[in-house]
């Protein structure tokens, strides 16, 4: 089995619900990490800490502006990652249609 340790790090990073919401806030354009930090119950810390798993799997892109550090949404890591998902789809769809065809082939009577 080969890892790809790119494409790891991407659903590791979309697993968890609050990464998944600082992509979309951050779809819209770039935000401070302050900002977005405005928007959840936990510490500054912990978003800087969400953001950090967001960058090192290349989701978003953060600059600094000064004292702020502007977080943006990366779409083409998102595709990266839609793109492992439709070929894991195209593997499983292959073995779904060849079990489909064993189970439908009429067992011939030289076969038995």
């Amino acid at each position: 089995m080969v890892v790809d340790s790119e494409v790891d790090r991407l659903f590791h990073a979309l697993a968890d619900p609050t990464r998944r919401d600082v992509l979309r806030r951050s779809a819209e354009g770039e935000l401070s990490v302050s900002r977005l930090a405005d928007g959840y119950e936990m510490s500054f810390a912990a978003v800087q800490k969400h953001v950090a798993v967001l960058e090192r799997a290349g989701l978003v892109t953060k600059t600094r502006r000064g004292r702020e550090q502007l977080v943006r949404t990366d779409p083409a890591a998102l595709r990266r990652a839609r793109q492992a998902l439709d070929e894991l789809e195209a593997v499983w769809r292959d073995r779904v249609d060849r079990m489909t065809d064993l189970l439908t082939t009429p067992i011939q009577e030289e076969d038995r």
